[in-house]
């Protein structure tokens, strides 16, 4: 089949390319030129873990091109995706859908032919049907559907999600646009993977639904970890304790500084205020993200803690600034929270990041030393903070950090050490809910 995914940012690239590698003929399009330039010259703007091969293996073999002609990619597509930005909209939390409509205009004036135009982009209750007022009010005479079809890519792994999903959402209204939907996904028979159809706005929500569950199961054990460390118990043997219940599970229940990322933040807002606009306040969802946001504040105040009441004059070694391994997002990231409030309160701070240094620098305070490694930003620091939990941390040379940190206080706000094991080394060390 032929698409065109109209925004080549991180959902409408990983996707363009999932699809081309289906077998699909994907032209990606976007407005930035620059961006476009460098995607056809292998160059990817992003990090994702396989990205870069898949995107130029299906590149040279022609599935996928990359435009800043929308009109052009539009006129012969059966299906055109919607993958642009949907920030959360300065001033009251609602999602600013100002992207997705210029781009649905832009189609309406190019559609050539039976087409389904499709909502990837999460989007609040009832887009989907504004998208398709816009396409009958530019081009009544078009020949259209329009579906909703919300991802649901894990940063770090959102290639693996898209070819081995646990279920394909889409809303729909008719059958012809069903069908599309089901060609596009019909290489995904072979792993049976569940597609649901619904409606429109029960696809939408779906997908507001399930990031606001998520965020919860992550505040809820959070929550628990504070009550552990005032009672005595073990936050990692709470979550394992309750996570072996299959009613419950096991994902998502890991203690920490508070959910980031491009997705949970402005999603449980935005459903916050959907869901005030409904008159059908989500009181849960409210306390959630007031949770969180008091949450990374709170981090810093152990931090102090660890170091004996302060931070004034001492050098902090960060380890990790995005908001979580195997990406280089920095969106609302707890990195960005908490080192600006160390800075605040009279820290020096020598950070370390295998990905996300390039982006925090235009994020965070001018100030902040950037490390090659863990022990170069580790040397002469009065403590070392784990914020984000990287795979190369998970197994320092203990003994050759201990050499390069002046003071030898250890938080770990990731749980990912073994107490026994950090103090045996000759650390003081600080985790969370045990």
């Amino acid at each position: 089949m032929r698409v065109a995914m109209i925004g080549s940012g991180y959902v409408g690239l990983v996707s363009g390319a999932c699809f081309a590698d289906f077998g699909h003929t994907v032209i990606c399009v976007d407005k930035d030129a620059s961006k476009i330039d460098a995607l056809m010259q292998g160059q990817i703007p992003i990090y994702e873990p396989g990205l870069d091969v898949l995107v130029n293996g299906n590149r040279f073999a022609g599935r996928l091109t990359f435009t800043t002609d929308l009109t052009s990619a539009v006129a012969d597509a059966d299906a055109v995706f919607i993958a642009v930005g949907t920030p959360t909209r300065r001033g009251d939390g609602h999602a600013d859908l100002s992207y997705v409509y210029a781009a649905a205009e832009e189609i309406a004036a190019a559609i050539t032919g039976y087409t389904v135009v499709v909502t990837k982009s999460t989007v609040p209750v009832g887009t989907a049907d504004e998208v398709e007022a816009i396409i009958r009010r530019v081009a009544p005479d078009a020949d259209f559907s329009v579906a909703s079809n919300p991802e649901f890519l894990r940063e770090g792994a959102a290639i693996d999600d898209f070819k081995r999903p646990d279920r394909v959402v889409v809303g729909a209204e008719d059958e012809r646009a069903r069908e599309v939907m089901r060609q596009l996904y019909r290489p995904l028979n072979l792993n049976e993977t569940p597609i649901l159809f619904t409606n429109r706005r029960t696809a939408e929500l779906t997908k507001y639904a399930a990031n606001a569950f998520l965020a919860m199961k992550i505040t809820f054990i959070n929550e628990m970890a504070d009550i552990c460390e005032k009672t005595g118990a073990n936050v990692q043997d709470v979550a394992r304790g309750i996570g072996l219940d299959r009613r419950i599970g096991s994902k998502f229940l890991h203690a920490g500084p508070g959910y980031g990322g491009s997705c949970f933040p402005k999603d449980t807002l935005a459903l916050v205020r959907t869901a005030q606009q409904y008159q059908s306040p989500t009181r849960i969802i409210e306390a959630v993200v007031e949770v969180n946001s008091e949450r990374k504040r709170h981090m810093v105040d152990k931090i102090e803690r660890a170091c004996n009441g302060s931070v004034k004059g001492k050098t902090v070694s960060v380890l990790g600034l995005t908001f979580k391994p195997e990406t280089d997002d920095m969106r609302d990231a707890p990195s960005l929270d908490i080192v600006p409030a160390l800075i605040e309160r009279g820290a020096t701070v020598r950070a370390h990041d295998p990905q996300g240094m390039k982006e925090a620098k235009h994020l965070l305070p001018d100030s902040v030393v950037y490390c090659d490694t863990p022990y170069e930003a580790a040397l002469n620091s009065d403590a070392v903070v784990i914020i984000t939990e990287w795979n190369e941390y998970r197994a320092l040379d203990l003994a050759r950090l201990a050499k390069s940190l002046r003071g030898a206080i250890m938080v770990d706000l990731r749980n990912i050490y073994d107490m026994a094991e950090v103090e045996r080394a000759g650390f003081s060390y600080t985790g969370i809910g045990r």
